[in-house]
């Protein structure tokens, strides 16, 4: 009876986060290397908290990474990967495969999981919502994003459709692009309105000292991100992060949130318990 009791209890904590929640438009950035784990659990478990959402009358928008096993794919196809600061030197051939992983085998497969748990979602190659420009000749097509085309995500949300999005952009040239996922993420967070924005990867958090997760900053204000980056606190694959975190702040998101996709269902409880077990990034 007491584990009854204390299931009620858990649920009467979500409550008034459901109730404020209740129509708004959450992104939802997925990535880390807990995509490629073995066990589908691990892997089905963010599409069981997307459709939670769903089912609360929330609007959940997925945009996925995927660098791992497009990193697989290029070894496999004889390509050697190459990174300048962190982003993957992309010519013609590398291109290929990017897209082809991206929206041809991670997107399907997330759409999938999201239906499988009883949801709606429909895939997007990321070509059908950004519009970007490169972002240095020296690395190819890789691209910068100038602008987000919202229609077709508004319809599918108006539908109670989960859209799920490639990190990808087509250029003036009407060229693919190479995007970062967490950049793409924040740029359409910014474009739809959306109240709140989550970084899944595979780190607690944001952490003053990377190797002791109890060093773990719960709650991050925009003004003090200058220090820690000057601190060495935030560097290399945090910076994209932040920095998209710091923008979409400023542009009206809400709430910014890290957490670690390693953990079970950590999306909800980070949005609907009191204390969160990641970092929020806030005003």
């Amino acid at each position: 009876m007491q584990d009854l009791i204390a299931k009620a209890d858990v649920l009467l904590e979500a409550l008034p986060y459901i109730q404020r929640f209740r129509s708004s438009i959450f992104v939802i950035k997925y990535g880390g290397s807990f995509m490629d784990s073995p066990d589908p659990k691990v892997r089905s478990g963010v599409a069981a908290d997307v459709v939670f959402l769903e089912a609360c009358g929330i609007n959940p928008i997925v945009v996925h990474g995927g660098g791992k096993a497009i990193t697989r794919a290029m070894e496999k196809a004889g390509i050697q990967p190459r990174f300048v600061n962190g982003l993957r030197v992309t010519d013609e051939e590398t291109m290929q495969c990017v897209e082809t992983v991206l929206s041809h085998v991670i997107n399907p497969e997330i759409v999938q999981m999201i239906q499988r748990w009883g949801g709606k979602a429909r895939g997007f190659s990321g070509r059908e919502v950004f519009r970007c420009r490169p972002l240095n000749p020296d690395l190819g097509y890789v691209g910068e994003v100038t602008g987000v085309e919202v229609d077709a995500i508004r319809r599918c949300l108006r539908a109670q459709v989960t859209p799920v999005i490639s990190p990808i952009g087509r250029g003036e040239d009407g060229h693919s692009y190479n995007i970062n996922a967490d950049v793409a993420a924040a740029k359409l967070a910014i474009a739809i309105g959306a109240r709140r924005l989550v970084f899944m990867s595979d780190v607690p958090g944001l952490l003053r000292d990377p190797k002791d997760p109890g060093t773990l900053i719960s709650h991050l204000r925009i003004d003090e991100v200058m220090a820690l980056k000057q601190q060495g606190v935030i560097d290399q694959g945090m910076i994209p992060k932040v920095d998209s975190a710091v923008e979409a702040v400023r542009a009206g998101v809400r709430r910014v949130h890290f957490v670690d996709g390693r953990i079970p269902h950590s999306v909800l409880l980070e949005i609907f318990t009191d204390k969160g077990i990641g970092t929020e990034v806030v005003r």
